[in-house]
């Protein structure tokens, strides 16, 4: 009997971007791919919490480059990606939220959400996905969505409205480029305790509605993300593609 090898984890020799990398998420993302052996180059606005990180992933032996990127600048973030590609592995983990009573929205929110949930995270998977296949190589790019991608909620009219377009773009882009290994993919965590949702769990109402809704009876953490991540980006998901993965500790089951 031959027994099955299982698929490898490791990511050494790997070149990954992680855009929205000087916090939260992000940042998680980017220490596990850079755990695993990726090289990373840490991609947000803030360069200067870029540099601290990656001088703390550097002293620990791990490999981080930094950029100074806006996913909101179209062209500047196909330029970055033209000069410094092509990268093996994307997050994309750039995001923004204006939450609200939709009868109250105003163009000026939606468009800001939209111009960095949608517009920026598809222009960027789109450079990314070029640069991979100019080079002829198969890739993993990574889209951090929400759980509020596949449900409704309160006070999210727009942010819901962003999310589930990301999904959708991650699915088409799957099937457009499978042919040439290229996979994409998303991650939906639930709430996640980070300096962007501390007033979220400051209020007792908006916190004990979130919990009510988490099976698992507890609030997401950034290290929950960074397990899924490294699965997503290694070829331990080879087979995986236009697929979401829930990190919502069963919000969405019911």
């Amino acid at each position: 009997m031959t027994l099955p090898t299982m698929p490898s984890f490791d990511l050494t020799g790997k070149r990954a971007l992680v855009a929205g990398a000087s916090s939260g998420i992000g940042l998680a993302c980017a220490v596990a791919l850079a755990e695993h052996g990726a090289v990373v180059t840490l991609a947000a606005r803030r360069t200067e919490r870029l540099q601290a990180l990656a001088a703390r992933l550097q002293a620990a032996g791990r490999h981080a480059e930094i950029m100074q990127l806006d996913v909101a600048d179209i062209e500047a973030t196909s330029a970055a990606e033209a000069a410094a590609g092509p990268f093996d592995i994307l997050v994309n983990s750039a995001g923004l939220a204006r939450h609200g009573k939709a009868s109250d929205t105003t163009v000026v929110d939606y468009d800001a959400v939209a111009e960095v949930n949608i517009r920026g995270a598809y222009f960027l998977t789109q450079a990314v996905a070029k640069g991979l296949l100019g080079a002829q190589k198969p890739g993993s790019l990574i889209n951090i969505s929400s759980q509020m991608a596949h449900v409704g909620g309160l006070d999210r009219a727009v942010y819901c409205a962003s999310k589930h377009a990301v999904e959708g773009f991650t699915k088409a882009m799957a099937i457009e480029w499978g042919h040439a290994g290229i996979r994409v993919n998303s991650i939906c965590p639930t709430f996640v305790l980070t300096d962007l949702t501390q007033a979220t769990f400051e209020d007792a109402e908006k916190r004990a509605w979130v919990e009510s809704k988490i099976k698992l009876g507890r609030v997401g953490t950034v290290e929950d993300i960074m397990g899924p991540v490294v699965f997503l980006a290694s070829d331990a998901s080879a087979l995986m593609t236009g697929a979401s993965l829930l990190v919502d500790g069963g919000w969405t089951a019911e």
